[in-house]
């Protein structure tokens, strides 16, 4: 029988103690090369203490990677309105304090950094809180369920002079990171097209199928990875234009978001990001990109070359995310936190909280998402390529500009309700 989510983390996270001691001082090796230049009005001492926000997949996550990057942070505390999630949370991870409303851990005056892992409408609110308290912010991705939102809170933590960082792990994966670096040094020439996929069968958290509560579907959970890595592989140029397609497939029992997305990016200089998405595969998680340029290309597969081509019988514990089983073939993977980068953007959050290093992952770099999102989902709705700038009015989530476009089919759930 497969092992919850829960033990698996947990597992990986103690496997990681054993294990990465020497690839602890690497994290520092990766990220301090050039940026250690001090912030103003940093603290510089001792660890930074953190404490979380929600007690679900994300939450686990989070606390799981400052267990292995424990030289520079600590959690010691967690808030969860769900009964007995947070106090579930803190025994797995040995977390001191535990609090049913966030609000009242954002008193504890130790309390230097929040990481926001709950739904995405609450991300605005929480992040305003947090800023008045004075507390640093890690915010998991998109930032939240507007662009106006996303104004408002990169507003309000400059106003505190706190620290807004969007949690984007693509930025911190090792073998992207190694992809960038090649690209940056040459190696492929000029870019012509960059690819990401992220493909599974549907996210652990109930409220991510409701797009009141996480804004769209597909698109929104998957593909704002997608925006964000083709925009900070290439460099951050503006983008000129969106085309966006997407049906809801497989989930429509679920869901009235999006299952299936596929979207095209045109930077300026003339870069093309393709972005591939899905909640349908079966089989676990798929990740991966393609770099293609005038001299070279590279693929990167974020689960295979550190995986065990495996077939059982009978099956057995954990393979990979969102894999429901291991009888038959399975491609079992080690170490997968450190691979997708947790860890390490966890400790450059805590290294830029301390003012060690410059952040590399901020709201602005949300913000601009959440604007890509608006037109994707608006070209869906329109069957059409939107150029960019693109703005959108009383919009209160991404998939509304879909829901209200000409090219919109409703699901038989919609027609039914």
């Amino acid at each position: 029988m497969q092992r919850g989510i829960h033990s698996c983390l947990r597992s990986r996270a103690s496997q990681f103690d054993r294990s990465c001691t020497a690839k602890r001082w690497l994290i520092t090796l990766v990220f301090s090369d050039t940026r250690t230049e001090e912030i103003p009005g940093m603290s510089k001492n001792g660890k930074v203490k953190v404490g979380i926000i929600g007690s679900q997949f994300e939450a686990d996550i989070h606390a799981a990677s400052f267990k292995i990057a424990s030289e520079e942070a600590e959690v010691v505390a967690v808030a969860s309105p769900t009964p007995g999630n947070a106090a579930a949370l803190a025994k797995r991870y040995g977390i001191p304090r535990v609090f049913t409303d966030y609000r009242e851990m954002l008193r504890e005056r130790d309390i230097e950094m929040i990481t926001i892992a709950a739904p995405n409408k609450l991300h605005a609110q929480m992040t305003a809180n947090c800023a008045q308290t004075g507390k640093h912010v890690v915010c998991e991705k998109p930032l939240a369920m507007t662009v106006e939102e996303c104004e408002q809170m990169i507003h309000v933590t400059r106003q505190a002079g706190v620290l807004l960082l969007y949690a984007e792990e693509l930025f911190f994966t090792p073998k992207y990171l190694k992809a960038k670096e090649m690209a940056d040094d040459g190696a492929f020439g000029k870019i012509h097209l960059v690819k990401q996929s992220e493909k599974h069968f549907g996210p652990h958290a109930p409220w991510f199928w409701d797009v009141d509560h996480c804004g769209g579907g597909a698109l929104m959970d998957l593909g704002c990875h997608g925006i964000a890595f083709c925009y900070w592989f290439l460099g951050r140029p503006a983008i000129q234009s969106v085309y966006c397609q997407m049906g809801t497939y497989v989930h429509a029992d679920k869901t009235r978001g999006d299952d299936e997305a596929v979207c095209i990016l045109e930077f300026e200089g003339g870069a093309v990001g393709i972005i591939e998405d899905s909640w349908g595969r079966r089989g676990g998680m798929d990740d991966r990109i393609e770099v293609h340029g005038s001299d070279g290309v590279t693929y990167a597969n974020l689960h295979m070359g550190n995986a065990l081509p495996t077939y059982s019988e009978n099956g057995y514990g954990y393979a990979v995310e969102k894999a429901p089983s291991t009888k038959g073939w399975s491609y079992p993977v080690f170490e997968e936190l450190w691979n997708y980068g947790f860890p390490q953007e966890m400790t450059h959050f805590a290294r830029c909280v301390r003012g060690k290093e410059q952040p590399q992952a901020t709201g602005e770099d949300g913000l601009v998402v959440m604007k890509v999102l608006y037109a994707a989902y608006a070209s869906a709705g329109e069957g059409r390529k939107i150029q960019m700038p693109f703005s959108a009015k009383s919009v209160q989530k991404p998939i509304d500009l879909w829901f209200r476009g000409p090219q919109y089919r409703p699901h038989s759930a919609d027609k039914e309700a």
